[in-house]
């Protein structure tokens, strides 16, 4: 068994860990008490780090798909906690309950869009608006959901099957995403790093974007 679990930590797959140490796979969505007792009972402590940095990289992975501002956010979470590991200011123990505290967290975003009533597409673009604080004080929280709503309407306006490959298509977006700012009062002193933030967060949506544009439009936001 430990020569399994060397090999699945050195091929750097997760499910090769599960396999081999003949545990399921978890859902980090619905990330349990009980999978996170199956992992304190394991007897290496480099291999439940191991299982927790690699499920954590696996949901990152798939939230870079949507979210410029979660990935980032939990990217460097995880680097730091690694970082702070192998310059030993963490000791196992201790690096295996803030990869816990961070699973948890991840996990917790997954309602923030149905807390917030915005679907997956405008959760994106709010998190984007929502990173001046000055902005969040002075407009308030409902006005940001109304900009991250139309914010949408204007991206898929804005978006041909090959926008992210046409110059002149960011430059109107970017045009149009500042006019939506200065319509809300958007604090101008930070416009210029939440367009590019925005539009950013349209490439990253690109093969959605032009699926909906295909489609003729209608997808969830």
């Amino acid at each position: 068994m430990s020569q399994l679990v060397s090999q699945a930590v050195a091929a750097d797959s997760v499910i090769d860990i599960y396999a081999a140490t003949g545990m399921e796979r978890p859902d980090i969505s619905i990330l349990s008490d009980e999978f996170l007792e199956e992992v304190s009972q394991l007897p290496q402590k480099n291999l439940k780090m191991e299982l927790l940095r690699k499920l954590i990289n696996d949901e990152i992975r798939s939230v870079s798909r949507t979210n410029v501002i979660q990935e980032r956010k939990f990217s460097e979470m995880l680097e730091s906690a690694i970082n702070r590991y192998q310059n030993r200011a963490l000791t196992t123990a201790e690096i295996i309950a803030e990869l816990v505290a961070m699973a948890k967290e991840l996990s917790d975003t997954k309602g923030r869009g149905e807390q917030l009533q915005l679907g997956d597409s405008e959760l994106a673009f709010y998190d984007a608006v929502c990173q001046n604080d000055s902005a969040v004080m002075e407009i308030g929280d409902e006005t940001l959901k109304t900009i991250a709503r139309e914010l949408i309407v204007a991206v898929r306006e804005s978006t041909t099957i090959d926008w992210s490959l046409k110059e002149s298509v960011r430059t109107g977006l970017r045009a149009r995403v500042r006019r939506l700012l200065n319509k809300y009062d958007y604090p101008p002193d930070r416009q210029d790093r939440a367009v590019e933030l925005e539009i950013e967060q349209a490439e990253r949506l690109a093969n959605d974007l032009a699926a909906w544009y295909r489609s003729g439009g209608g997808v969830g936001g």
